[in-house]
């Protein structure tokens, strides 16, 4: 498989999860504490937001890239 080819499709995938889930969560660790045997700890929730104009943008140039890729 060309590396063209595989950065294309990459960028296809990526495009269309960006496009139906319009971004991902994580948890973050804020603050722990030990006291004695007492453990303590406060997480937090994330969100990531992926802009649909980045998601359509990753479509059009994997899909440019996709079928140009002879030509490069």
């Amino acid at each position: 498989m060309n590396t063209t080819k595989i950065i294309a499709i990459a960028l296809l995938v990526l495009g269309i999860l960006g496009l139906a889930y319009g971004g991902f969560s994580y948890t973050k660790e804020t603050h722990e504490t030990n006291i004695g045997p007492l453990k303590l700890s406060v997480k937090e929730e994330q969100r990531v937001n992926i802009p649909i104009s980045l998601g359509i943008g990753c479509l059009l140039f994997g899909s440019l890239l996709l079928v140009l890729r002879n030509k490069f």
